[in-house]
């Protein structure tokens, strides 16, 4: 707000010059007015646009100085073994093969010191596999670290240095960040530390498989500020000076920025250093539900005006979930305030919240609007575990349909089947049209009543070098889909 009041101060002060300028041109000798009326308003714009810029240099100067003592470099070294070389065929009988031998991996990422005694954020990748951290201060001092915890599913580490009364770096609120705002990315690009780059937000809430395979927990934020190899870890910052996300990945094909640079929200971010500080460990909160991505054929079958949200697919027995009133076929719109556009931003909100918070949904039953309070239990790999989903290797997640659930997706007289859950992007399953919420019925003839049924029929006809024909539901369609062998 202070400055939209200097900027129309300024443009103010333009249009007095402006008006002062016009009044002493009139006075002057009318050989001379043609020349200083069309210079006038030049002057006032030049100088109006002189001092905006010079602000804001100023509030990128003012950040990069109060950050730069928060901002590390962090040297990484790692000793793994590797295959020997081969011998060359025909001398198999004499040499055998050659014996691993040991290589020497060295590394650079960047991080933020974000507690004064010495916590430092930064990527799980930048210190995934190391056996020595070292980290280098702006003045130059370098010292030991060690990984408090990690959290391969955001791509996330805490690590610490010995000391205290460090310079540490404020979390600030990502989710207040709105495409357009200026934002500086720090860190050690190719090796050159302490490097600022500018930039904006281009995008929130990109969730694409940008990290390793899309398995992970992902909600970017995207910028057009320089990220370079050497950047992960470091701290994207808003112009108050806050850490509003941790930059871990670039979209190139060069290997150098492309003006798409993707950063890991603070709001994510924050959960997870709490929680490895407090325990070590990431503890996480968990629904006990699988939801999908509502689209517009669904959102038709269960009256909903809009085709944004969460489909809820299936909810397991006396878990969160159904303890708190969810059902299949809920679609969820919206969790303590923010809108769910998707199965996957309900699935982020769920794991960035701690195990005991309640969340407040709201959501659409039989076209009517519901609010239910759903008090989170603890994520783990038991509880994991008891969705049991399968892939058959076409790229979809299935689960066998029930009674309930069929009717819940408007399926009538249907008993046996597998319901699409989730489509992995660019697989077959997605190439080829399916859906989540489709029910795949058949294969091959056969009814496909198990995943195991269906990846053992696809697996037959492939050997045999045959194509498999796969018959599915979608809305008041039947389909049918060729695979090739």
């Amino acid at each position: 707000m202070q400055n939209i009041w200097k900027t129309l101060s300024l443009t103010l002060a333009a249009m007095l010059l402006g008006c002062l300028l016009t009044s002493v041109v009139l006075s002057l000798p009318a050989t001379l007015q043609n020349d200083a009326i069309a210079q006038a308003p030049t002057a006032a714009l030049s100088r109006l646009n002189n001092s905006t810029a010079l602000d804001l240099s100023e509030s990128f100067r003012n950040v990069a100085d109060a950050m730069r003592p928060t901002v590390v470099s962090i040297h990484t070294h790692a000793t793994e073994q590797v295959r020997g070389g081969n011998v060359p065929p025909g001398f198999e009988d004499f040499f055998g093969q050659l014996p691993p031998r040991s290589r020497e991996r060295e590394g650079l990422g960047s991080g933020v010191i974000v507690r004064t005694d010495g916590y430092i954020l930064t990527n799980n990748h930048v210190v995934e596999g190391t056996d020595e951290l070292e980290v280098e201060l702006s003045d130059g001092r370098r010292l030991a670290a060690k990984i408090m915890g990690t959290d391969p599913e955001t791509d996330l580490a805490v690590i610490k240095i010995e000391g205290t009364n460090y310079a540490a770096a404020r979390l600030g609120d990502s989710e207040a960040i709105r495409v357009g705002d200026w934002v500086l990315a720090i860190g050690s690009p190719f090796g050159l530390e302490q490097t600022v780059t500018a930039g904006i937000i281009s995008a929130k809430n990109r969730v694409q498989g940008i990290v390793g395979s899309g398995q992970g927990i992902e909600d970017f934020l995207q910028t057009d500020a320089a990220i370079n190899p050497g950047n992960s870890g470091g701290p994207l910052v808003n112009l108050q000076g806050e850490v509003i996300g941790i930059n871990t990945a670039i979209e190139s094909r060069s290997g150098g920025s492309n003006g798409i640079g993707f950063a890991i929200p603070s709001g994510m971010a924050s959960m997870v250093v709490t929680s490895i500080i407090e325990s070590g460990a990431v503890q996480r909160g968990f629904l006990g539900a699988q939801v999908g991505d509502l689209n517009e054929q669904l959102a038709k079958e269960f009256g909903i005006q809009s085709s944004t949200g969460a489909l809820v697919i299936s909810v397991l027995n006396d878990q969160p979930a159904a303890l708190g009133g969810l059902q299949p076929g809920d679609v969820v719109t919206s969790i303590n305030g923010k809108r769910m556009s998707s199965g996957t931003a309900v699935r982020n909100h769920v794991a960035s919240q701690r195990p005991g918070s309640v969340l407040k949904m709201q959501i659409t039953r039989n076209g009517q609007p519901l609010q239910l309070n759903v008090t989170l239990g603890t994520r783990s790999r038991q509880a994991m575990a008891m969705f049991k989903p399968g892939d058959a290797g076409i790229g979809a997640i299935l689960r066998p349909i029930d009674p309930q659930l069929a009717q819940q997706l408007g399926y009538t007289n249907l008993d046996t089947g597998l319901v699409v859950t989730r489509v992995e992007k660019g697989s077959l399953a997605a190439r080829s049209g399916l859906s989540i919420g489709d029910v795949i019925v058949a294969v091959n003839g056969r009814p496909a009543d198990t995943v195991q049924v269906l990846r053992e029929a696809i697996e037959q006809t492939r050997a045999k070098e045959q194509a498999s024909r796969i018959v599915f539901l979608s809305g008041n369609a039947r389909r049918e889909i060729i695979i090739q062998p």
